[in-house]
């Protein structure tokens, strides 16, 4: 038996703007059949038992709302669907006492869901979706008997589960509450900990401010304090890096580990350098977005990503992707001879008695990337301001001799207009074979063309953001944060369009970026920017990778090695031997794969 999975993307589906294809074109249709329908809302209705998996249907439709995948045998029996012709989930994570469980895996495969189940909010249905079938608890025990998840889902079904949430998208936070910052979290105080997590994220300053004044970063870390603050069996965290500096970062994943000594813990996080060190092991989830998710077992966390970046899955004989990712140490052996793309002079710029920034001046190259590291509140995004031209230095003088295209470190939009209308509104080149190959392809934007850009979630904003910026003709291109709420996959591909963009057009492209990945696999050269955040920063370089890295990570205090497999950094264990021989010499951060 060969089990196919149609999907028809509600959101994308317009009968009645189409001739629909989708049934004239369908071979089992000509002789007869209804494998295609148009059900009651308006939308096609695809018999998946009659459906031979030809796939002319899903070319021949003209907004791309159909999926039809090819599964295998052994994947008959989904742990959830949800409806006829809807995404569906196979597998299921398990949470285990006293460690950290990573989920690691692309936005739109089952993730959510998962937690959705393990929490109590939603019971699975096995799959079945029929009108008449009521999902009920009893039916999943019987599923899951012998296996190590029935214990803990038959506390679940009795309902004495208590679960805290982080959620992936936190400016809804202050949509759902309004008040001070202080009030928000004391009404979270079960466990006696709200001044030690205050203290160690570092939120006193923000207690007195209202919940809607606070920027990304400090918005974040108030909803990781609200979370582990809370009394509760299981504790999930969705993606707890977009926004926090890596000394934040750092801070955070060490209050995880302490939570996770009494309490299972569960996280999705794309930043592999801070899973890698959170983690005790992960389930990798594969599939399709938005049309089916598996869930492997768990893995060991270094053997789990190692297989997650390689794009193979050696225990279930699964290859999930066609590439590998490769962490390439083209860019840490020397500099490229590139020519000067412009030169900005030592300039600085203060806020009152509060905060001063200087820079030393320096220069960008044509046709390189590069990567501006440093802690939040230190100068990065002003910096970037002052080189786009919307703020201007108090003292020296910046060049206005290039053309600049600019990307903020917050997005946000109201706009009704579709994705398609902005993006050619913004560009000529919309239809051209550049604009489609090496910008709509790579940052998956094709599927939400037609999607209104205020219903997007905070990844699809991030990637049209991109899109946006390096849409517009210019000589430098500046992006804030681009990785923020983007998957592996997406942060892979976002690598590769901006290199290729710089090299391609010969521009210069910046990018402020906390993922030491994100900035391993697209950096040429490093700005690095120290102080002490909200008082005052300075921007040393740029300097070659191997030199910057080094610099940046001395005062970070910890040290990287290079995985010996596939060259991905890693975060050596403090007090190991490598920590300490690396150390010894000031190589902080290492080149040379085969001394990892």
């Amino acid at each position: 038996m060969v089990l196919r999975i149609a999907v028809v993307h509600k959101d994308r589906c317009h009968s009645k703007k189409c001739g629909k294809e989708c049934i004239v074109y369908c071979p089992r249709v000509r002789t007869g059949d209804e494998t295609v329908t148009i059900g009651d809302d308006g939308r096609a209705v695809i018999s998946e038992e009659m459906c031979v998996g030809c796939g002319i249907c899903v070319k021949k439709c003209a907004f791309g709302a159909l999926d039809i995948v090819t599964l295998p045998q052994e994947l008959d029996c989904p742990t959830h669907r949800y409806g006829v012709n809807a995404f569906a989930l196979y597998g299921m994570a398990v949470p285990t006492e006293g460690k950290v469980t990573g989920l690691l895996g692309p936005n739109g495969v089952g993730k959510s869901t998962t937690v959705s189940i393990l929490s109590g909010q939603l019971i699975p249905n096995l799959g079945n979706v029929g009108e008449d079938y009521k999902a009920s608890w009893d039916a999943v025990l019987k599923e899951y008997a012998g296996t190590e998840l029935h214990d803990y889902l038959e506390l679940v079904s009795k309902g004495n589960v208590k679960t805290a949430v982080k959620p992936q998208y936190i400016d809804f936070i202050p949509k759902v509450f309004k008040g001070k910052v202080a009030d928000l979290l004391k009404s979270t105080d079960e466990r006696g900990k709200l001044d030690e997590y205050i203290r160690e994220l570092k939120l006193e300053s923000i207690l007195d401010r209202d919940i809607t004044t606070i920027s990304g970063g400090e918005l974040q870390r108030v909803a990781i304090t609200a979370c582990l603050s809370r009394k509760a069996d299981f504790y999930f965290l969705d993606e707890v890096t977009p926004y926090l500096d890596i000394y934040q970062r750092m801070a955070t994943a060490k209050l995880i580990r302490e939570i996770a000594a009494e309490k299972p813990v569960m996280i999705v996080e794309h930043d592999l350098a801070i899973l890698d060190m959170l983690a005790d092991n992960v389930h990798i989830a594969y599939g399709k977005p938005s049309v089916f998710g598996i869930i492997t077992r768990p893995k060991g966390v270094r053997i789990g990503i190692n297989q997650y970046l390689s794009g193979f899955l050696n225990e279930e004989n699964v290859r999930f992707r066609d590439t590998a990712v490769e962490f390439e140490t083209r860019a840490h052996e020397g500099v490229t001879d590139r020519e000067t793309l412009i030169e900005f002079p030592p300039f600085e710029k203060r806020y009152g008695e509060s905060f001063r920034m200087k820079v030393k001046g320096g220069a960008i190259k044509s046709g390189e990337v590069l990567g501006i590291v440093g802690a939040n509140g230190i100068g990065k995004s002003t910096f970037a301001k002052m080189l786009a031209g919307v703020e201007e230095p108090d003292t020296g003088k910046l060049p206005r001799t290039v053309t600049v295209s600019f990307k903020p470190q917050y997005i946000k939009t109201d706009s009704t207009d579709t994705v398609e209308f902005l993006l050619r509104r913004t560009t000529s080149r919309f239809d051209s074979s550049y604009f489609q190959h090496e910008i709509l392809e790579p940052l998956m934007l094709e599927p939400i063309l037609q999607s209104q850009v205020n219903t997007l979630s905070g990844g699809e904003l991030q990637r049209v953001a991109i899109a946006l910026c390096l849409a517009k003709e210019a000589e430098l291109y500046i992006l804030d944060e681009p990785s923020a709420h983007l998957d592996v996959e997406q942060r892979v591909n976002l690598a590769r369009v901006l290199r290729r963009h710089a090299e391609s057009t010969g521009s210069g492209v910046l990018v402020i970026d906390h993922d030491v990945y994100v900035i391993d696999m697209i950096s040429e050269r490093l700005l690095v920017f120290d102080g002490k955040p909200g008082v005052e920063g300075t921007a040393v370089g740029p300097f070659d990778m191997q030199t910057g890295m080094n610099y940046f990570l001395k005062e970070l205090d910890v040290t990287f090695r290079r995985d010996a497999n596939c060259g991905r950094p890693r975060i050596n264990k403090p007090g190991s031997y490598l920590d300490r021989e690396q150390r010894a010499s000031g190589n902080y951060y290492y080149a040379d794969i085969s001394k990892a």
